[in-house]
């Protein structure tokens, strides 16, 4: 009997990012939130989520509770690790933006470089840059977990803003001031710059 060919590797065609986009009626993007710990970026997250749940939208937030505690927990805070964090995120967001689904990224992501990075991998036309503006002052006065304390008194290694760099975006496409705004008028001025995005025509 005559053995079949069998490829091991056969050529797949895989549903596009464009017909899963269609069938969702959104567009997959990532909506990337820097900003110092304390400047309120997790729960403009959660409220966007919530604002485009309830226009039917499909999004995922990725944030340090399901990053570091899952896939990221065997790293620190390392300039290093913050960097592997880092890409691994962008790396995830990237599979869910194939698949159409808006993903809400919040994390410090303290460099320019390390923001480039993760452009670069999810793709600049799928890739919106939310700067969280608010000055240490205040996240210190916000911070009800009394990190910056612990890190100013040399009890928290590699925090950013005190021992670690925090680079301010170059050329964000959305700068929120949250000394300025409150949280509704913080989710507003996001949603009004992301939806015409997101609407697939």
């Amino acid at each position: 009997m005559k053995k079949k060919d069998f490829n091991l590797f056969p050529v797949l065609d895989f549903v596009l990012k464009d017909e899963k986009e269609k069938l969702l009626n959104q567009k997959g993007i990532a909506i990337w939130m820097t900003g110092l710990s304390g400047s309120g970026k997790t729960t403009i997250a959660k409220e966007i989520e919530k604002k485009l749940y309830s226009k039917g939208f499909i999004t995922q937030v990725l944030d340090g509770d399901n990053i570091r505690k899952g896939i990221s927990k065997n790293l620190n805070f390392t300039n290093e690790d913050r960097a592997e964090n880092i890409r691994r995120v962008a790396e995830i967001s990237k599979l869910f933006i194939n698949c159409g689904i808006i993903t809400i990224n919040s994390f410090i992501s303290p460099t320019n470089s390390i923001r480039e990075k993760a452009k670069t991998l999810i793709g600049e036309e799928n890739f919106i840059e939310v700067y969280i503006n608010a000055p240490i002052e205040t996240c210190e006065k916000r911070d009800v977990k009394g990190l910056y304390e612990k890190a100013r008194k040399g009890n928290l290694n590699n925090f950013t803003g005190i021992s670690s760099i925090f680079e301010s975006p170059k050329n964000p496409d959305i700068e929120v001031n949250t000394t300025e705004l409150s949280i509704n008028e913080s989710v507003e001025k996001v949603l009004n710059y992301i939806l015409p995005i997101i609407k697939k025509k």
